[in-house]
């Protein structure tokens, strides 16, 4: 086979249940129960429920009171992410170790670009392999997916469960994808999925022969996208997990200070700022990093890992607390920084058996204020300056502007007289 004409081949690894999954694992009396992770309150809603629970109708993010209504038997946790994320990156350490190129795409799903192995060791065993070693070492159940991109191998995966395999050469790809509901397709979320139902939509086959123009006209270039992942087309890389991209911000005072007033106005400001892009994205993030430049120039840097998040109010607990401990010299600071790294793509899991819904819901609408007027639209009141303390500041640079001026005036008489 010549390289450049090598056949993609892209797994897609899916722990099964994750969060149920992983309190099994701490208390085996679970197993073969229904079993809810989410908020204890009526009015929080379901982070994950074990295949038991399905059997009722429970699924994610449905309202935990209406989840306790349809299996009032159900065992409900309230969850553990600094646990989960524990899980989460020993299976990524095990990915890290063996796949030559792989992508974390969520706190339970992983990406592995196999193109080219079928010469050397072959991509069903090794994925076959991959997968055993994986429950052997973590005892997470976890399901399979192989074919030609990353939608096709995501939707076996899907097929897969409860924790099997599937694999689907590129040859039956279409048959495969053709009697399966369009709520297979990964971007196809609910008011999608809503959209085409009622154009008489249900079944891959049925929208793979609509024309893309259709579908351009009636979603733009998401219509396209929809189409061609319905006729199995997915370019789209796995992006190499060491190569995801930190989101960070810097500022330089206009004069070195140690006020902490200031300096902890900054960090929230720069906390918020960067906690909604990254919200924006999509993205969590599981390590927190501050940097303090000193007045002359040492530079030092502190991180800290963290259950995966992308809330403003754990973020900027966890930079203060990062601040307080790099801060020890006292001396004047020149630069603060904040980035967060090792970020993966998901929904804001934590939410849902951690925060109560108007929490959640306050982020939600601060995040469309911000969107809609811009980020500095809606601003934490300890990261903002009050008017009075705007004015002060204002005034003490016209001082200094003066003062500067008067001291220039002054050598200009003497070099002059």
């Amino acid at each position: 086979m010549i390289a450049g004409n090598t056949e993609r081949a892209v797994l897609h690894l899916d722990l099964d249940t994750f969060f149920v999954s992983v309190e099994r694992l701490r208390n085996s009396r679970l197993n073969g129960k229904p079993v809810i992770v989410g908020s204890l309150s009526d009015r929080g809603v379901v982070a994950s429920c074990s295949y038991e629970a399905r059997q009722y109708g429970v699924s994610s993010a449905m309202p935990m009171k209406l989840a306790m209504n349809l299996c009032p038997d159900a065992i409900v946790i309230r969850g553990d992410m600094e646990l989960y994320s524990k899980y989460s990156n020993i299976v990524t350490e095990i990915i890290a170790e063996r796949a030559p190129l792989y992508e974390k795409a969520s706190i339970d799903e992983h990406y592995i670009d196999l193109t080219g192995m079928d010469r050397f060791f072959g991509c069903s065993r090794w994925a076959h392999e991959l997968r055993r070693y994986i429950i052997k070492e973590t005892g997470l159940p976890v399901s399979m997916g192989l074919s030609v991109n990353k939608t096709v191998s995501k939707i076996a995966a899907d097929e897969a469960k409860p924790n099997g395999e599937k694999e689907v050469a590129k040859d039956i790809v279409i048959p495969f994808l053709d009697p399966l509901s369009i709520k297979k397709i990964p971007m196809i979320g609910q008011k999608t999925y809503q959209i085409l139902r009622a154009m008489g939509i249900s079944t891959i086959y049925t929208l793979r022969n609509i024309p893309p123009e259709m579908l351009e006209r009636l979603m733009g270039k998401n219509g396209i996208e929809i189409w061609k992942r319905a006729n199995g087309i997915d370019p789209t890389p796995v992006i190499s997990y060491s190569e995801q991209k930190s989101i960070s911000t810097e500022h330089t005072f206009e004069k070195d200070t140690t006020d902490v007033k200031v300096l902890n106005q900054t960090l929230v400001s720069m906390v918020e700022k960067i906690a909604f892009e990254m919200r924006s994205q999509e993205k969590l993030t599981s390590c927190v990093t501050v940097k303090i430049r000193y007045s002359n120039f040492d530079t030092y840097t502190i991180q800290k890992r963290i259950p995966y998040t992308a809330f403003d109010h754990i973020l900027i607990s966890a930079a203060k607390e990062l601040f307080e401990r790099l801060w020890q010299r006292r001396m004047l600071i020149r630069l603060i920084g904040v980035r967060f790294s090792h970020l993966v793509r998901g929904v804001q899991q934590l939410d849902m058996f951690d925060d109560t819904p108007e929490k959640v819901n306050l982020y939600m609408a601060m995040d469309r204020l911000r969107k809609r007027f811009g980020r500095y639209a809606v601003q934490r009141a300890s990261g903002v300056m009050t008017v009075q303390e705007r004015e002060e500041k204002a005034l003490k640079r016209l001082e200094n502007a003066l003062n500067e001026h008067k001291m220039m005036e002054e050598r200009l008489k003497r070099y002059w007289w």
